[in-house]
């Protein structure tokens, strides 16, 4: 590191499960980022804030007026314009340090495999059950962890899934693919103040994972109950009948 990096990230430097090797970590790592939305918008600010090396960023929309009450790495003079574009050039205003790659496209099949391939994590800011169980599927069978959010009306949750881990669970495990109840945002609506607390939960689970700090979500699920403001960590072990893990 030299002496700008080591005064930008002296806060992280001197906590004693980071010190510079942790650091060093992230300067090196690449993540993958599914969804520059209310969820992959503080991961992305908060993961470059922090010094990750390399963020790829997939997103296939482009920034509409109705997005700026909760995703915050766009701004108004960004409607019209690609999420991956939009969230760019936020995070080079914010770091320039950190590289990035775009991908503006629906990620799935081959693109999908060799970029995960490719990194060193994943987090997942989708709001479907296809797209979920797609990205939990080519995780685990490229054996790269996967933090996984979500976020509705006044509740959320975070899971981390790693097939480096005996006996992990996945998102199937969560939610047998036969779920075909149908939850988003622009049906349901979502508190605007709730996708910043998960996603920067998703931030930190990265984060650990990634500096080998603390310990992670893996073999729980984390629920928010925001109307209340109410947290509940309930187990989640592998369910024998998943259909990933036959």
């Amino acid at each position: 590191m030299n002496d700008e990096q080591l005064l930008r990230y002296s806060r992280q430097i001197m906590l004693p499960q980071v010190d510079i090797e942790g650091q060093e970590k992230l300067l090196a790592a690449t993540v993958l980022i599914v969804g520059l939305g209310g969820l992959g918008s503080p991961v992305a600010l908060y993961l470059a804030a922090a010094g990750v090396g390399h963020l790829v960023l997939a997103d296939h929309d482009t920034v509409d007026l109705s997005n700026l009450q909760r995703q915050i790495v766009h701004h108004h003079k960004s409607v019209g314009t690609l999420k991956v574009e939009s969230a760019a050039a936020a995070i080079r205003a914010l770091n320039p340090g950190t590289r990035t790659t775009l991908i503006n496209e629906k990620l799935a099949g081959d693109a999908l495999r060799r970029t995960i391939d490719g990194v060193d994590l994943v987090l997942d800011g989708t709001d479907n059950f296809a797209a979920r169980y797609t990205i939990n599927d080519a995780c685990f069978a490229a054996r790269k962890p996967l933090v996984s959010g979500a976020a509705i009306r006044m509740e959320g949750q975070v899971a981390v899934f790693d097939p480096r881990v005996v006996d992990s669970p996945c998102y199937r495990c969560l939610y047998p693919e036969s779920n075909d109840q149908v939850l988003n945002c622009s049906e349901n609506g979502v508190a605007a103040p709730l996708v910043g607390i998960i996603g920067s939960v998703q931030a930190m689970e990265a984060w650990k994972l990634l500096t080998g700090a603390g310990t992670s979500l893996v073999g729980y699920v984390l629920y928010l109950d925001a109307h209340a403001m109410e947290w509940h960590k309930l187990r989640l072990r592998r369910n024998p009948a998943c259909t990933l893990h036959r």
